[in-house]
């Protein structure tokens, strides 16, 4: 069986990946709000995702404002095809699941009523 990507599978970066391999690049504000992530957060993520070669990260500026944009690698979209490739591979041979039987349905049973104080 084949080992997923711990860069891919972790949860939030799985998100940034899908999130970039569907446009050109993204900035840092809207992923921020997108994600819901603290900006330290989401500066973490992004960094180990450059480190791996995932992702390019662009700094510009906007006159005096800063802008960071992020934009996936060939080398990050190969890496999401082989993440989904894996986990396939581990749909197609895991064990068809048997739902669980039911216990089943008790009898009902029919007690006495309560007598009445004035009987």
């Amino acid at each position: 069986m084949t080992d997923l990507d711990p860069h891919v599978h972790q949860p939030t970066r799985l998100r940034l990946l899908m999130l970039l391999s569907g446009v050109d690049s993204a900035d840092f504000t809207f992923l921020l709000g997108l994600l819901g992530l603290t900006k330290g957060n989401l500066s973490s993520h992004m960094t180990r995702l450059e480190e791996a070669g995932y992702v390019k990260i662009a700094k510009t500026f906007t006159g005096k404002i800063p802008n960071t944009s992020y934009s996936l690698t060939p080398t990050g979209r190969a890496s999401l095809k082989r993440y989904w490739r894996a986990i396939d591979e581990i749909r197609q041979t895991a064990p068809a699941i048997v739902p669980a039987r039911r216990p089943r349905r008790r009898q009902a049973v029919a007690r006495p009523q309560p007598r009445s104080a004035e009987t």
